[in-house]
């Protein structure tokens, strides 16, 4: 039996079992694309990455990122918990404080900061296509959201590398205050090809400046505890909105609260391009046996 080296990182988050944990597995040029979904579907985490040679000039080092549904082009905290992964385990090292990953998307940049708490992993979002929610399909999503009225900002549908349905809810209570009908908003996904719905609201404390749900049934993830493609979804929604003027280009949204996190993503737009970035800490270390 042969058998891989393999962490469990915690994403968005310095204190383990209160971010994202993405499953990582190393080396992993061995196994074929269903050995990858059938792996994913296992460990049942949002995400389980696998880590690769790169095949496109310039690249550190290739990923494929899997839900327990399906493969996806990119993702936001599985981008950055395998850096760290990357990282810790010396496949690769930074030049000039960045890395750059190849995956479907393409070649994502990664910023290394150093701070006091450790690194901090910034990655850049792939361009945001933005386009307006038909009104049949924001009545059904603020219905199954078991919002009343309409909101002045409509939800809109924002790919990010991945497709989120976007909408404002104004404030944090609203946010936390959700409990909404999964099985609408899957049928929802499936309608206009989106991963899920991402929500936002102004948060009520000190430390951050929003606070973001994001739910996924399509994908088999209920919802997802910090989202970083999520969170790109909703800088890109303030930047077409004129939002961004309100919240500000350097701003910290929190997210998990509802299931038990307290995961917080740092958020930078520098001339319209979006940065999310974020702290990992492994909780999981060993190998992965295969047969």
């Amino acid at each position: 039996m042969d058998s891989l080296p393999f962490k469990q990182v915690d994403v968005f988050t310095q204190k383990p079992f209160f971010g994202n944990p993405v499953a990582v597995v190393l080396s992993a040029e061995k196994l074929s694309s269903a050995d990858m979904q059938q792996i994913a579907a296992w460990t049942n985490l949002s995400e389980t990455t696998f880590v690769l040679p790169p095949s496109s000039a310039g690249a550190d080092y290739r990923l494929r990122i899997f839900t327990p549904k399906q493969e996806l082009p990119f993702a936001g905290h599985p981008t950055i918990g395998s850096a760290h992964a990357v990282l810790e385990s010396g496949i690769a090292a930074p030049q000039g404080g960045r890395l750059r990953q190849e995956c479907l998307a393409g070649v994502i940049q990664l910023d290394i900061e150093s701070t006091p708490g450790g690194a901090r992993i910034f990655l850049h979002v792939p361009q945001a296509k933005v386009s307006d929610l038909a009104q049949n399909h924001t009545r059904r999503l603020m219905a199954a959201l078991g919002v009343a009225g309409d909101e002045p900002s409509g939800p809109l549908r924002i790919d990010v590398g991945v497709v989120w349905l976007t909408a404002d809810l104004g404030d944090s209570a609203t946010v936390a205050s959700l409990n909404p009908k999964l099985d609408e908003l899957q049928t929802l996904s499936g309608e206009t090809q989106a991963a899920g719905i991402t929500v936002f609201g102004r948060a009520s404390n000190d430390t951050a400046q929003l606070h973001v749900r994001s739910f996924a049934p399509v994908l088999g993830v209920a919802e997802d505890p910090v989202c970083g493609s999520g969170n790109a979804s909703v800088a890109a929604y303030l930047v077409q909105t004129g939002l961004i003027r309100e919240i500000g280009s350097d701003y910290t949204a929190r997210q998990g609260m509802a299931v038990g996190r307290a995961g917080e993503v740092a958020v930078r737009i520098v001339e319209n391009e979006i940065r999310i970035g974020g702290y990992a800490v492994t909780c999981v270390e060993g190998r992965l046996r295969i047969l």
